[in-house]
Formats: C-alpha cells, sequence, structure tokens
C-alpha cells in the first residue's frame, strides 16, 4: 500500500524577496508622516506576508490507507481513477486553458508540476478531478496508484485495464462496459497532453 507525506513548504528565495519587498513598501509611508508610524506599517506589512507563507507552508499531502488528503480536504481511492505524474508543461496546460472550473486544485505557484487524478464517477456536477502540485510526482502519482489498487478499483477507476505509460502518457483501456476508450480520459474529461 503507497504511504506518502509532503509538506508544501515556501522556499527560502520566497522569504529572503519578500524582506526587501516588505521594507521598500512599508517605507513608503515615510512620504506621508514621521516618527512610529512607518515601521509599525513594515512590521504589519511583515506580518501580513509571513502569516501569508506560514499558511502556503502548512499545507499538506498525505496518501495513507484508502485515501488521499490534501489540505485538509480528503478523497477515497476507491473513487478515483487515472493517476497521471504531469510535467510542467502539462500541469501548466491543466491550471490555465484546459482547467476545469469544477475541478479540485491545490497549487502553489513555486512548484510547477503536479499529479493529476480523475473522479472515476464524479456524477452530476461533481469534481471532474483533483490537480495537485507536488515537488515529487512520479513518487506520489505511485504511491496514489499503489493505495488505491490496494482498495480493490481497477487502474482505471472503473474495473477497466487503463494504465499509465512511462513519460506520464495513457496506453488505453477498455472500460468495464467494454468500450475501448482508447485513451487515458473518460468522454468528458480535458486532456492532459
Amino acid at each position: 500500500m503507497g504511504v506518502y507525506r509532503e509538506r508544501l513548504l515556501v522556499p527560502v528565495g520566497y522569504w529572503l524577496l519578500a524582506a526587501p519587498v516588505v521594507t521598500v513598501l512599508g517605507a513608503e509611508a515615510y512620504f506621508f508622516v514621521d516618527g512610529w508610524i512607518p515601521p509599525l506599517v513594515i512590521g504589519l506589512l511583515a506580518l501580513l506576508v509571513g502569516t501569508f507563507f506560514v499558511r502556503w507552508s502548512v499545507a499538506t499531502i498525505e496518501v495513507a490507507g484508502p485515501v488521499l488528503r490534501a489540505d485538509g480536504d480528503t478523497l477515497a481511492l476507491s473513487q478515483a481513477g487515472d493517476v497521471i505524474a504531469l510535467d510542467e508543461k502539462q500541469a501548466t496546460r491543466l491550471r490555465g486553458p484546459r482547467a476545469d472550473p469544477a475541478a479540485h486544485l491545490l497549487l502553489r505557484p513555486y512548484l510547477k508540476r503536479a499529479v493529476y487524478v480523475a473522479i472515476a464517477d464524479p456524477g452530476e456536477g461533481g469534481v471532474p478531478y483533483w490537480l495537485i502540485a507536488t515537488r515529487h510526482p512520479e513518487r506520489l502519482a505511485a504511491a496514489i496508484s499503489s493505495a488505491r489498487d490496494a482498495t480493490g478499483t481497477g487502474t482505471d477507476g472503473t474495473g477497466g485495464t487503463g494504465g499509465t505509460g512511462e513519460n506520464g502518457t495513457s496506453t488505453g483501456g477498455t472500460h468495464a462496459d467494454g468500450a475501448d476508450t482508447g485513451s487515458h480520459q473518460p468522454a468528458g474529461r480535458p486532456s492532459v497532453r
């Protein structure tokens, strides 16, 4: 069974860049007033940015047992379909022009790669897929697939035989009803290529 845990920590570079930006923006208060107000503005801006970065860093991705947890949200892996480790270009497409507004997203600007987890049966108006930013998409995808397979569902989440190739593309498959999909995408799902 796949076990995986990752915290989406903000990189040190973001913290180092925030220090001069906060100082310069806060120092703008000296154009309007003197005394203790400009240092107070700098302190408040630093607190605001620091709180924002800490909140981003608290996000955790965890695969344990039959569930995937992403920043407090939980997905039963028995509902998961295809799991694809996306490279930077594929993840950019699914974050932007090919994004589905109903999708569940956990993204960070400093994480360019992601994992796509299709929902086997989203139902009417349901979430079609999860897109999770990660530093280790191959390891996360392998952990999700392993844990999902241990729950007893098929590799495409519908009891079929679809799969993912070495480069994250589909090897095709057949749904439980015998319909050949010829692609890793169930009907109506956006392509991640």
